[in-house]
């Protein structure tokens, strides 16, 4: 078996829905002040599932579409873990829905389940992923992470922070996009800042003042375990300048703005000598701030965005397309936001450092970095941006009316854990490859189909429920 350098990711792929609502009609349509969610929150789009799409098909599309693209025997595939905080079974992992893709090719010999919480669930499963590469327990076959998530919120002000995607990621050693483990700084504790208790219902429990503070004291915490790990092996002090961009897990992109703003001020804090000198002076009176202080100071969140706000545009916005686009995609956000920055950057990204930050509710965090360079084909840096095809995906979706996006989530909240139903047979906004539901039985049982392109085989869809998808490709 081969030496073990560079563990990382592969290869990745992105899917959301084709279906969205404006944030700035969505203003409009609830009669909030106009730029609350455009400027307040800072974003322009929202996905989400029609009555057709859930986490389990878009997970089968994005898994699908990954392997097709990279052309990736599912053979080789030896371990698969799921991240999502979207619960479809209280016991059956939607890891076993995916495995339908595999056991068609005769395999079933592939590790993993699901991991849950909040938004963290594909962090953890990523580690998994990479610890297993990393371990003696690999068999020298690829490991397989999926981030899939519906983020939808009852009405009312939480309501614009939803949104969909899945992403898959294939890890392996030799691999473009590598760990620097050994500078991970975790924060683990608990919170009820979000929460869904309810099992009736798909939406949360939201303290969104309480989450906010939790986030921003999550990072603070690891940023100074990360800083300090680094200091251990690497000699010297880490500041924001030794990174080349920051990713950020982002509910809404405003948040994503006072992170990094929040950095810039621990720099302040910690190696005053790190950041300019008209940036210091500007935050001197805030330098005696208690923690909890700091939290609830306005003055200091409107001075430290504004001194950071150019290193923001350098650093931190190249992440921000996807997120602002699609919304909130939970597991996902953290993924999308990194592969915004392959899309916008993969050109100039060999060499680069990225630092990561993950934040699930309840609450689990991590900062990680990753170490970029240009890799092989396929498994390079230009390709997986053109594989993504971001752009294209983009334009290519369909924007409805707020009345229509209200309408389908009435919908979706009384199919919530329903049985005994069939969905519409209107798929034509759906792009071939792409997986839907097509019933659920009396049993509770769920059905899929794989769209196919036009004219092929009259539209006839592939079934998929416990037996082969025709070949992967009807």
């Amino acid at each position: 078996m081969e030496e073990r350098k560079d563990v990382g990711i592969l290869a990745m792929d992105i899917y959301f829905p084709p279906t969205c609502v404006e944030q700035e009609a969505l203003e409009a349509y609830d009669g909030a002040s106009k730029g609350k969610y455009t400027i307040g929150l800072g974003q322009d789009c929202m996905a989400f599932c029609t009555e057709l799409e859930d986490v389990i098909s878009m997970s089968l599309t994005v898994v699908t579409s990954l392997l097709e693209k990279y052309q990736i025997d599912p053979k080789q595939i030896g371990r698969l873990e799921v991240g999502s905080e979207t619960v479809i079974d209280k016991s059956k992992s939607i890891k076993t829905w995916l495995m339908q893709i595999f056991e068609e090719y005769g395999n079933t010999d592939v590790e993993g389940v699901d991991s849950t919480n909040a938004c963290y669930g594909g962090t953890a499963a990523l580690f998994n992923c990479v610890n297993w590469v990393e371990s003696s327990s690999w068999d020298g076959r690829y490991g397989l992470v999926v981030c899939t998530d519906s983020a939808v919120y009852a009405e009312g002000p939480a309501r614009p922070t939803g949104g969909a995607a899945a992403m898959a990621m294939l890890i392996g050693p030799n691999a473009p996009i590598s760990f620097e483990s050994k500078f991970r700084g975790t924060h683990m504790t608990h919170v009820y800042d979000f929460y869904k208790p309810n099992l009736a219902s798909e939406y949360p429990v939201v303290d969104g003042k309480l989450s906010q503070t939790c986030y921003l004291m999550a990072l603070d915490s690891c940023y100074k375990h990360f800083c300090s790990k680094y200091e251990k092996f690497e000699g010297k002090k880490f500041s924001i300048f030794d990174a080349d961009y920051f990713v950020f897990h982002s509910p809404y992109n405003k948040l994503v703005q006072k992170s990094f703003a929040r950095l810039y001020y621990n720099d302040f804090l910690h190696n005053p000598s790190s950041v300019e000198k008209d940036s210091r002076e500007k935050l001197e009176p805030f330098s005696t701030l208690t923690g909890d202080e700091s939290y609830q100071s306005r003055e200091l969140e409107k001075t430290s965005q504004q001194v950071a706000k150019c290193l923001y545009d350098k650093k931190v916005q190249p992440s921000t397309l996807l997120p602002k686009q699609i919304g909130n995609m939970y597991t996902a956000s953290i993924y999308a936001a990194f592969a915004s920055v392959l899309h916008n950057k993969h050109s100039t990204l060999g060499g680069q450092r990225i630092v990561m930050f993950s934040y699930g509710s309840g609450l689990s965090s991590t900062m990680f970095s990753l170490k970029l360079r240009d890799g092989q084909h396929p498994f390079s840096l230009s390709n997986i941006a053109t594989m993504l095809n971001v752009s294209e995906k983009l334009e290519a979706r369909h924007v409805f009316l707020p009345e229509k996006f209200v309408e389908t989530l009435k919908l979706m909240e009384h199919r919530y854990g329903a049985k005994d139903f069939v969905t519409g047979k209107e798929t034509s906004l759906l792009s071939p490859g792409t997986f839907y539901l097509t019933k659920v039985d009396s049993m509770y049982r769920r059905y899929y189909a794989k769209k196919v392109a036009e004219g092929i085989t009259n539209g006839k869809a592939a079934e998929c429920n416990n037996k082969p998808l025709a070949n992967g490709h009807s």
